[in-house]
């Protein structure tokens, strides 16, 4: 019997291929929120990125969200993004 296969995805910060379930996606919703997708099913164009503000702060200098979405991204969007993984850090921490 062969292993299953892990599937990987690129963080659009350190451009990395890192196991799906270490990443967090980034949606671009239809109506054209962004948002965190802790359980990876929300619907929209998805990015992915390491669960670290360092990624995060690559992502944004290089605007790489922007390409991956091919659209204009606010730094408060960036705010709320950074915003939300430290909330998710924390509820996985306790």
């Amino acid at each position: 019997m062969t292993p299953k296969k892990i599937p990987m995805r690129m963080c659009v910060g350190c451009g990395e291929m890192k196991p799906k379930r270490e990443l967090i996606r980034v949606v671009r919703q239809p109506e054209g929120g962004i948002v965190l997708d802790a359980t990876g099913k929300k619907s929209g164009r998805g990015a992915y990125i390491c669960p670290s503000g360092e990624c995060l702060k690559k992502a944004q200098k290089a605007r790489r969200l922007e390409k991956a979405f091919s659209c204009q991204i606010g730094a408060e969007v960036y705010a709320s993004l950074a915003a939300s993984m430290t909330e998710q850090e924390a509820g996985a921490d306790g």
